[in-house]
């Protein structure tokens, strides 16, 4: 990570996703207090945040910018696991647990982070009963992203997988009100690995489906425009007509 030195530092107390985080509990002086300590950085698309087996250091709250968080398999493959967004916290967990990092935070674009030591994030959780329902708020948001993710994996053929990660995708990041596309651009290498498959599998499932006209391709982003059809290949309008 480098220094931000050509962005000024934003404060926590007009930071617009302050009041949806875990610090949504802290006001005024605690706001102003809270931002005097923590550093703003920018990390380079493609850059790691923090890695895989280091020992983390503090909490990383990201203000602008896309992140995924990855595990490598035994077989050196990459699989995303889950997606961070602006207003989201990562790193955590292995705060809390007093472990490594069990896996690795890649900026999807150029991402600036801000990052609050870990006795700083320590002291907060035991003397701000608030941010520790937060802690406790996200960790149970985070943990059903990836049970969806472990549940799509393990139940659909790839092009069920890849129909149910577009809807994700949609739900996480929301629409571009300009072009009702899926709010984000991820390449098809990304989106393979968010289902376990081959950046060449993605491509080839992704193309087929633009062809049949389920969605559509428009410059890097992707809008779905056949949503039944898009929700009989993810098996959704199936649990939906049993309800």
């Amino acid at each position: 990570m480098e220094s931000s030195s050509n962005k000024s530092i934003p404060n926590c107390s007009n930071c617009s996703t302050c009041s949806e985080s875990i610090f949504s509990a802290f006001h005024g002086k605690e706001l102003e207090n809270l931002s005097s300590q923590k550093h703003y950085t920018l990390v380079k698309k493609g850059q790691y945040i923090f890695k895989e087996g280091s020992e983390p250091k503090g909490l990383f709250c990201i203000h602008d910018g896309n992140v995924k968080i990855t595990k490598i398999s035994e077989d050196g493959k990459e699989q995303i696991v889950r997606l961070a967004k602006p207003g989201n916290f990562i790193g955590y967990r292995a705060l809390l647990c007093n472990d490594i990092y069990q896996a690795s935070a890649i900026a999807l674009e150029d991402t600036h982070v801000c990052f609050y030591s870990k006795e700083m994030y320590l002291e907060m959780i035991h003397t701000k009963p608030e941010v520790a329902a937060q802690t406790i708020s996200v960790l149970t948001r985070d943990l059903k992203f990836a049970e969806n993710m472990m549940m799509n994996m393990a139940q659909k053929h790839v092009k069920g997988r890849i129909a149910e990660i577009l809807l994700i995708l949609e739900e996480f990041y929301g629409i571009y009100e300009k072009d009702r596309t899926i709010n984000t651009t991820l390449k098809r290498e990304d989106i393979g690995h968010l289902v376990g498959t081959t950046t060449e599998t993605s491509i080839r499932i992704i193309s087929d489906m633009a062809k049949e006209g389920t969605i559509e391709l428009v410059g890097k982003r992707i809008r779905i425009v056949n949503r039944e059809k898009i929700m009989e290949l993810s098996n959704r309008g199936e649990i939906i007509s049993k309800k």
